[in-house]
């Protein structure tokens, strides 16, 4: 990794691309992503070395990262002319995976170590700009060309923000562009209440920040701004029908407890 240090939220970026990374591996992959087994193998060389180092548990979030595309390219296929906003993008390679046209400018940002991250993993390419900055200085989003449909996609960032932040940010861009979507996922009230004792994110010394019990509300927070769906995680078909037994079964039984199957959503707007 060289002299680059991920602290804090920024190293929960490494469980999610493991994810991906494994997934590859897979006969039949939900992702098939070959760039994150090869940022993975970079980043830790021993990643599946260790103990459950190739348990595909961590396969829901490669579903999650699979809605986001399905929605992103069903999106750029309208609106070709778009721009993108991918904001927390880690080192997840969502760009090179749908390879949208040159008539889409894309931008990648998340916090500077993680920019440099990509720089020395991942190839440049034209019409795609990356941004270090935290995602609530919004003053990043005076660089990004206006007057054009805009997509954000937001993948496993909106419950490390603070609800204050998530709606400046929603109301900032519904407010900078005629038209668009923004897509994301949420957790639960009771999941980010819970998170501080959560032992993935206190391996990586984060929690979540805030939750919402019903995220088709936060419609409310813009008059442009209308909930159009949400995409199944915890019992997605696709999970079901591509993860090993031994994951399904495990899934099947955490669905079963009260709240889990919701416990994260996967939701998109427009305006």
């Amino acid at each position: 990794m060289g002299d680059t240090e991920l602290v804090g939220v920024q190293q929960a970026l490494s469980p999610v691309l493991k994810a991906k990374a494994l997934d590859n591996r897979l006969p039949d992959p939900i992702l098939g992503d070959e760039y994150a087994e090869q940022a993975m193998r970079r980043l830790d060389p021993g990643y599946d070395k260790r103990r459950f180092g190739t348990s595909q548990m961590g396969l829901v979030a490669v579903v999650r990262a699979k809605a986001h595309d399905d929605w992103a390219r069903s999106f750029l296929t309208d609106r070709p002319d778009a721009v993108v906003l991918h904001l927390g993008c880690g080192l997840d390679a969502r760009v090179y995976r749908i390879d949208p046209p040159a008539t889409v400018d894309w931008y990648d940002l998340d916090y500077r170590s993680v920019i440099d991250l990509r720089r020395q993993f991942l190839p440049p390419r034209e019409h795609y700009t990356l941004i270090d900055s935290s995602v609530t200085d919004l003053t990043w989003l005076e660089r990004i060309p206006r007057g054009r449909p805009v997509l954000m996609i937001a993948e496993g960032l909106v419950p490390y923000l603070t609800e204050t932040d998530v709606r400046r940010l929603l109301v900032s861009v519904v407010d900078a562009f005629p038209a668009g979507q923004i897509q994301f996922d949420t957790v639960a009230v009771w999941a980010w209440r819970t998170s501080k004792w959560d032992p993935t994110l206190r391996k990586y010394g984060a929690q979540f920040h805030c939750g919402f019990n019903d995220p088709a509300e936060l419609a409310d927070w813009h008059p442009r701004l209308e909930y159009v769906d949400e995409a199944p995680m915890n019992d997605s078909p696709v999970l079901m029908a591509k993860a090993p037994a031994n994951v399904r079964r495990m899934y099947r039984i955490m669905n079963l407890l009260p709240g889990m199957k919701r416990s994260t959503r996967i939701v998109r707007f427009r305006f």
